[in-house]
């Protein structure tokens, strides 16, 4: 789950008691890019009973395609502390160029001082998302839509600067003392570009006819990434069906990685709730439980 420390809108110590509230055994906040609301998230699991698992989800890119990993156990340390940097000074500068592309789009002025009302952990990287929404306000648009439209891959406002590729997370996950799990894998569309630029304007069957199209791509980036240690595949998620949670299921089997699952849970009213989809986290919990500090 995500909060306020990146692109959620809930602080860490309410995910934690909303997680006790639906009947969670165990959670996990994972926020992009950030260790910093961690110990709050942790304090408030153990006050509200349930098992906690540290987290953080890299937002690492091959080229225009998100290709995000968790890391789960991470701590802090040196290697965290570099990584927070880079981030930092990178989203700073990815920012820039975002709002400047934004401005010269739609004819606006708007300033970073602007995005950062949005911005509520300054000692977090600056997200996409957040600057998404400032424009949104302005426009009185939904932020999905104009994210489609406006940020997203190969639209005006984009830009992919100063991001981390998927085998640079896998590696950066292992140096801060986690493990490296893929995230959400159905969402990893290596699309075409010309294909890429119509996608979000695809009915559900042509959606579904890209994917199976074009998963050969994804699964030779999924092999690449067990041979550089990936340890996880995130196989049960909220956007994923039940043919694709097998189908990972099966990929994790066959490779010797073990299985998580998540909500994803950023908001109230996006489309996804607390505690689903169902997923068993015994398995997850035993691993993790060799991590010093991790549960």
């Amino acid at each position: 789950m995500h909060s306020i420390c990146s692109d959620g809108a809930l602080p860490p110590e309410k995910l934690a008691r909303r997680a006790k509230e639906e009947g969670l055994f165990l959670f996990s906040l994972t926020d992009h890019d950030t260790l910093a609301g961690q110990e709050e998230a942790a304090a408030a699991a153990k006050k509200a009973g349930v098992h906690f698992v540290r987290g953080v989800e890299i937002s690492a890119y091959l080229g225009a395609t998100k290709v995000h990993v968790l890391g789960y156990g991470c701590r802090a340390g040196e290697a965290y502390e570099k990584f927070l940097k880079d981030r930092v000074d990178g989203a700073r500068k990815r920012a820039e160029e975002i709002v400047e592309r934004a401005n010269a789009h739609f004819g606006f002025h708007v300033t970073l001082d602007d995005v950062e009302a949005y911005h509520a952990r300054k000692e977090t990287p600056l997200h996409t998302m957040q600057i998404v929404h400032t424009y949104a306000e302005i426009l009185h648009m939904n932020v999905a839509q104009l994210y489609r439209e406006a940020f997203g891959p190969y639209k005006p406002a984009y830009s992919d600067i100063c991001r981390p590729t998927p085998q640079d997370a896998v590696r950066i996950v292992h140096e801060m003392g986690g493990l490296a799990v893929l995230a959400h894998p159905a969402q990893i569309l290596v699309l075409p570009q010309e294909v890429s630029e119509k996608f979000h304007t695809f009915t559900r069957s042509q959606r579904e006819w890209a994917k199976i199209r074009y998963a050969g791509a994804r699964d030779a980036l999924m092999e690449e990434l067990v041979c550089c240690g990936l340890d996880g595949i995130e196989c049960y998620h909220s956007t994923h069906t039940e043919r694709e949670s097998k189908e990972f299921s099966s990929f994790a089997s066959q490779h010797g990685l073990f299985i998580t699952g998540g909500s994803d849970f950023h908001a109230d009213g996006e489309g996804r709730r607390i505690g689903y989809p169902p997923f068993d986290a015994e398995e997850v919990e035993e691993r993790l439980l060799s991590l010093d500090g991790s549960v």
